[in-house]
């Protein structure tokens, strides 16, 4: 799967592993919420980075205690209607101030990559073709204007006259 990050197309350099399969000896790995879970004393142990894949419905708080041991956590999108992984970037990033890679993952479409990117994501990895070459094409249309204030960390600035309004300062 291409992964999509800082304005370009990069190498992945994490592994996936399935949940019955062995953990790789070496390399940086991301495992399932229940996987982390299970063998967490072993995956902290590793010496190298771990990372956490999460379904939209999942819960932060069993995983909340070790984020910042994380380099890595991934939100599986499995529909491009269903908006709880957008809700889980947001409470990632704000509530409980997650700042590395936050990867979204599964259904993601193009007409959602700016949404994508104010809730927090840094980083994309689409399977849709349209998408991909929209990406590649920067063909991606950005809309600067928007009601509602972005993740931490995402540059905008509001207007003078309305507060409310939030203007986009960097886009994809």
């Amino acid at each position: 799967m291409p992964l999509y990050r800082d304005g370009g197309f990069v190498e992945d350099d994490w592994l996936f592993p399935p949940d019955d399969a062995p953990l790789p000896a070496s390399g940086k790995v991301a495992v399932s919420k229940a996987r982390f879970s299970a063998e967490r004393d072993t995956l902290l142990a590793r010496s190298e980075a771990i990372g956490v894949v999460l379904e939209a419905g999942d819960r932060l708080d069993d995983i909340a205690a070790d984020l910042s041991r994380l380099a890595l956590i991934a939100i599986r999108f499995p529909k491009f209607g269903d908006g709880r992984p957008y809700s889980l970037a947001r409470l990632l990033r704000d509530r409980h101030g997650f700042r590395s890679e936050l990867r979204a993952t599964g259904d993601v479409l193009r007409d959602q990559i700016v949404p994508m990117l104010r809730a927090g994501f840094d980083a994309l990895e689409p399977s849709h073709p349209g998408t991909i070459a929209a990406l590649h094409e920067k063909r991606i249309v950005a809309v600067s204007h928007h009601y509602q204030p972005a993740a931490a960390g995402v540059s905008e600035k509001a207007p003078d006259r309305h507060p409310w309004r939030r203007i986009s300062v960097a886009l994809p």
